[in-house]
């Protein structure tokens, strides 16, 4: 997915945009970037490979080389960045959150008006530069970021570091979230609040869909208002967020407990113990012993040390065995136990799989999984949370394909809580994974949980269920949504 920090203060912003940036690290393992900008110096940037290391590690000996009372660092899952632009708008950076699906047919569009592209990345495009060359040519910096609105398929949230000011664009839909921060002399933007206890930031404002802010040391302005169409994606809860983060006010560990407990208080399972599988399963596994009324136990731990996050080698094999490094059973606690497993969601069911396998061999009697979302049937064409390339990589897909001899037949039905072909899918997958039974929660609960109008919440990976920017454009020019 990817995350990104910005700060504006009265003196220098480098440890703040240091560490800030690096509350995002959960975000992203692909690359980072840090950007200051001060009157006499200019810019200065540098961007590192995050493949292989993390981001203090990568960041910390350089931090004497930035200068500035204004940054922003970004963690990114897709291209290098910040990019530095010099335009008709004056010399700014800019970061992105974004997944643009149609990022060939702009660029076709803009090499045809006889723009460049410098920023390639193993031939490929640079998604950050292109909503750059987008916003130059506009009038100003909001006609141009209307502009990037207006053309991209996906989602795109923004940030802008200029001469005067740092400029903050929460996507058309709201799909990823910014929030503001301020303390005594200083305001900020990020995508994790978790970002701004430490720091000393006290959240002070959510950014609407659409929504246009610039920041300067002792307040901001809004540059657009926020529109009303919201499509915030369900999954921050469910996998992204940090715990102590929040977004649209509504906190992390809160939801995923509250949903927890809610389908805990309508299983039915008997067994001895609950655990969740590290990390973003163990809120729910609190919240399920509470509403089931089953003792919660580390039977699982993460081996913290040197494991605290998993980076991705390029082999899927060897992709495997670290998610499988990382964890490590308690025979103590599994042997002679029937336990149930809380997990935040199933994409390959690889890693579950030989999860279930390892309690097995160490003693468990039966094995049951309790996911906090509903089965994804669904490629995310909005928000990138993994690594997927085409939905035949779900288990989902793979089990439907099986059964009706095409990966998209009949995909309603399969997705309908409680429907014949959506029982017969999950107890293949039950089946497949070698569980003593599974079940997921439904879109109905996870939607309680977070307290939110189910119009304004992203729910396609689950159920098919949104809408496009394009979409909501037509229909704000319609007047149906303001």
């Amino acid at each position: 997915m990817g995350g990104f920090f910005g700060t504006i203060s009265k003196k220098s912003c480098v440890n703040d945009v240091f560490y800030g940036t690096d509350y995002h690290s959960h975000l992203g393992t692909k690359r980072a970037g840090m950007v200051t900008f001060d009157p006499e110096h200019g810019f200065c940037r540098t961007i590192h490979s995050l493949e292989r290391d993390y981001f203090r590690s990568k960041f910390e000996d350089e931090l004497d080389k930035f200068i500035g009372c204004q940054g922003m660092g970004v963690i990114s899952d897709t291209d290098p960045q910040p990019i530095i632009v010099n335009s008709h708008l004056g010399r700014y950076a800019v970061v992105t959150v974004a997944k643009i699906n149609n990022q060939r047919e702009i660029a076709e569009e803009l090499l045809a008006e006889r723009m460049h592209f410098s920023e390639m990345s193993a031939n490929k495009i640079n998604q950050t530069e292109l909503v750059a060359l987008l916003i130059n040519m506009g009038e100003s910096f909001v006609d141009g970021i209307n502009k990037v609105y207006n053309k991209i398929e996906g989602s795109c949230s923004i940030l802008i570091l200029t001469e005067d000011g740092l400029i903050a664009a929460r996507d058309l839909l709201g799909r990823t979230p910014i929030s503001i921060g301020k303390k005594e002399d200083a305001y900020a933007a990020a995508v994790e609040t978790t970002s701004f206890p430490n720091l000393d930031y006290e959240k002070v404002y959510d950014l609407g869909p659409g929504e246009i802010v610039r920041l300067h040391a002792d307040g901001y302005e809004v540059m657009q208002e926020p529109f009303k169409c919201e499509q915030i994606c369900s999954f921050l809860w469910v996998y992204y967020g940090f715990p102590s983060s929040d977004y649209n006010g509504i906190n992390v560990e809160a939801v995923r407990e509250y949903n927890g407990k809610l389908m805990g208080e309508e299983d039915d399972i008997e067994a001895d113990s609950v655990c969740g599988i590290p990390d973003s399963g163990v809120g729910m596994a609190l919240g399920y012993s509470e509403g089931r009324k089953i003792p919660y136990e580390r039977a699982v731990t993460k081996y913290t040390p040197t494991w605290p996050r998993s980076f991705t080698p390029g082999n899927q094999s060897r992709r495997s065995l670290v998610a499988k490094m990382k964890l490590i059973p308690n025979k103590a606690l599994l042997e002679g136990k029937r336990v149930v497993f809380c997990d935040d969601s199933i994409v390959r069911g690889t890693q579950l799989k030989d999860n279930v396998n390892m309690f097995f061999d160490y003693g468990a009697k039966e094995v049951h999984a309790r996911i906090s979302c509903p089965p994804l049937v669904y490629g995310c064409p909005f928000v990138g949370f993994t690594s997927q390339k085409s939905p035949m990589e779900l288990i989902t897909r793979q089990v439907i394909k099986d059964f009706e001899g095409d990966e998209n037949a009949k995909l309603d039905k399969y997705a309908e809580t409680d429907s014949p072909e959506y029982k017969r899918m999950v107890e293949e997958i039950a089946r497949r994974l070698g569980l003593t039974s599974l079940k997921f929660n439904k879109i109905e609960m996870l939607i309680k949980s977070i307290g939110l109008p189910k119009c304004r919440v992203c729910t396609h990976c689950f159920d098919g269920s949104s809408y496009t920017c394009r979409e909501a454009i037509e229909k704000i020019k319609n007047g149906e949504m303001v």
